[in-house]
């Protein structure tokens, strides 16, 4: 009951294992402190330059990608090539579930912006 022969649950700890990565790096940038002589004017701390930008980047890469597997996956039973429903519907609710995680962060972004804006200097 596998899609290219990976089971449910290897799909499953192969995301949880990235995650755990991610967090690891993420991690590792923000304790750096700053990079490249960046001076840590006004007592804040830099980060790598484009830090928060790759990490974001590749976030909707992963988001885009985990799309894309799970049409693929889907594009697949309906052609008959694969008659594994459970992981095309797996597939699916991966896919579905890291665009709506991706969709929060967005609105906790803009939410914080429109705070930020919205203080008087």
């Amino acid at each position: 009951m596998a899609i290219n022969g990976i089971s449910p649950t290897d799909s499953v700890m192969a995301i949880r294992n990235a995650i755990l990565q991610k967090n690891a790096a993420l991690r590792d940038v923000a304790s750096t402190g700053p990079v490249d002589g960046a001076s840590g004017a006004g007592g804040t701390q830099g980060t790598a330059p484009g830090g928060f930008t790759e990490a974001l980047n590749s976030a909707l890469q992963q988001v885009n990608g985990l799309q894309n597997q799970a049409g693929e996956a889907a594009a697949s039973f309906e052609r008959g090539e694969t008659t594994d429903i459970a992981a095309v519907m797996l597939a699916k609710q991966q896919a579905s579930v890291s665009f709506e995680a991706t969709l929060q962060v967005r609105n906790k972004l803009l939410s914080a912006y429109k705070d930020i804006m919205s203080m008087p200097v």
